[in-house]
């Protein structure tokens, strides 16, 4: 048993908050272990390695105002602190409950908490879901009242104080959106120190009717930072849910995005961006669940591999017995900037259903050769060709961030890393 297991172990209390389902979690840990690549879903990403190196779990954490002013997001928002794993603090207008889950375990928002939190183990049931619930009293929990439009952004900052020790931070959070209620949440994450760090979070979002959500993730972490990163939408009314993944730098990535379509008539959007290079790795595995008709699913990740990066896409849509007349459509693209870079991809239905429209595909390829030629014989030099092709092949993902200040802050982050790469 490695030391950091040992201190996960070792830090488990058996706390009144969240008792059973706590408890449940850490014997499946105990159980289950870290997957290896003998598991078919973690095939092309080695986790267990990360949990060798001695990491404190869920550290103190020593962060100043300073601090935060150093990667605090544009714009005017609602700012939420999860810090080492641990909700700290936050801001929310009238109408929007921001608070702990092992307080609101027993409060007002008891049910609802029974009722929703750790429905994401169902599509994952793997030891690393199990240890993160296992340690959910310290999570974060969000509740958006019945028609409540949220009039800013809501930014979460994902931070791992890891100047002093190597950190494994646990961070988990159930965002609950009321019918008729709308709201943007940003996630981002930030390492404060050059030590290791991994970050293994869960977030469960449940959209009730006529309810819309905009989700963004971005990762733009140093070369230390690991992170398997679990996002589900259950979707329990006719709603829309728009989710955008931003992935630019770190270790070793794992993103797992679930779309749970419980009820008639749900929309959903999936957009994914990831740009790479050095050894990083991404691995982007999406579940696209229909339970009920006449539902609408589009998805689309766009990869940019440079160096001897490693970018993965497994995507899966589900099409129950009873999902008759859904409209699904699932896409991955990729382009290899060099010989040492490498993605696999995955792309899956399994269709139950005999009255639906359903579509799946993938390119992996290099830059057109004949439109760089177009641009080099006007006049365009050869690196900033390449950018250009390269920032219009990811232009179309950065389109569906609808917040403007953020979608400049991710365009400002790409076109800096092309410009610096060529």
């Amino acid at each position: 048993m490695s030391d950091t297991i040992q201190k996960i172990n070792d830090r488990y209390q058996n706390t009144e908050a969240l008792h059973e389902i706590r408890e449940h979690a850490m014997a499946d840990f105990r159980k289950l272990g870290v997957p290896t690549v003998k598991h078919e879903e973690w095939k092309y990403t080695r986790v267990g390695s990360l949990l060798q190196s001695p990491l404190e779990v869920q550290a103190p954490d020593h962060v100043s105002e300073a601090d935060i002013n150093t990667f605090r997001l544009p714009g005017d928002a609602y700012e939420i602190f999860v810090i080492n794993g641990r909700f700290s603090s936050g801001s929310a207008p009238e109408g929007m409950t921001v608070s702990s889950l092992g307080i609101e375990a027993n409060g007002r928002f008891k049910n609802i908490i029974d009722k929703h939190l750790g429905t994401s183990s169902k599509y994952h049931q793997d030891g690393i879901n199990a240890m993160n619930t296992a340690f959910a009293e310290h999570g974060l929990f969000i509740f958006i009242d019945k028609g409540k439009k949220i009039d800013k952004p809501v930014y979460i900052y994902y931070v791992n104080d890891n100047r002093a020790v190597p950190t494994l931070s646990l961070p988990r959070a159930l965002v609950y959106v009321s019918a008729a209620a709308e709201v943007e949440i940003s996630e981002h994450y930030v390492s404060l120190g050059q030590n290791d760090s991994f970050t293994n979070q869960v977030t469960e979002v449940v959209v009730e009717q006529d309810a819309m959500v905009n989700y963004y993730k971005i990762q733009n972490e140093g070369p230390n930072a690991s992170q398997v990163s679990t996002t589900q939408f259950t979707q329990t009314g006719k709603s829309l849910t728009n989710a955008t993944t931003i992935s630019l730098s770190g270790n070793i990535i794992r993103n797992n995005l679930n779309m749970v379509m419980e009820a008639e008539y749900g929309e959903s959007h999936m957009y994914g961006l990831y740009l790479l290079d050095g050894k990083t790795h991404v691995d982007n595995h999406t579940i696209v669940d229909n339970v009920m008709p006449n539902c609408f699913s589009n998805e689309l990740y766009k990869g940019i591999m440079d160096g001897e990066s490693t970018g993965v896409f497994n995507g899966k849509i589900f099409v129950r017995k009873d999902a008759q007349k859904t409209n699904a459509y699932q896409s991955n693209k990729n382009v290899l900037l060099t010989d040492t870079a490498s993605v696999n991809t995955k792309p899956q239905l399994e269709i139950f259903a005999d009255d639906v429209k359903c579509s799946h595909g993938c390119t992996i390829g290099k830059l057109d050769e004949e439109a760089l030629f177009y641009l080099r014989a006007r006049g365009i030099g050869e690196k900033s060709a390449k950018s250009l092709l390269l920032h219009a092949f990811a232009v179309d993902i950065l389109d569906n961030i609808k917040s403007e200040p953020l979608r400049d802050y991710v365009d400002k982050l790409i076109s800096e890393r092309l410009v610096f790469n060529f």
